[in-house]
């Protein structure tokens, strides 16, 4: 089963995903911040990371490189998933060099899951 670590703060969006992800087969978990989402990397080992870019401790592009940091995680994929959906949004978020792939918000449930089946395991 693919384990898969949603980070995001909102928790109507939290629980969406979390609900859509458990419903299709998939192990998934919850973490409204990225100190949350380090200390659950620290001691599991994730097929997956959603992260949001937008959290309030700390932002996703500096929780997913702690959790890179980390050579357990070095491979493993990480979507960034938030709410910058506009024009060059996307190109600039993967520039970053942290993340696998990239969705926006909000999520067209059809989409989501094309696009999370690829990590299936």
């Amino acid at each position: 089963m693919t384990k898969v670590l949603v980070v995001e703060d909102t928790p109507s969006n939290k629980e969406l995903v979390l609900e859509i992800l458990n419903g299709e087969g998939f192990a998934a978990h919850g973490a409204e911040d990225g100190t949350e989402a380090i200390k659950m990397a620290e001691k599991e080992l994730y097929d997956l990371v959603l992260m949001d870019l937008i959290l309030p401790d700390m932002d996703g592009i500096e929780a997913t490189r702690a959790i890179k940091s980390n050579c357990a995680y070095k491979d493993v994929p990480v979507i960034a998933l938030t709410a910058h959906a506009m024009k060059g949004d996307k190109e600039r978020i993967l520039n970053e060099g942290c993340f696998d792939d990239y969705m926006s918000k909000p999520i067209d449930i059809t989409d989501f899951m094309k696009k999370i089946d690829k990590y299936k395991k």
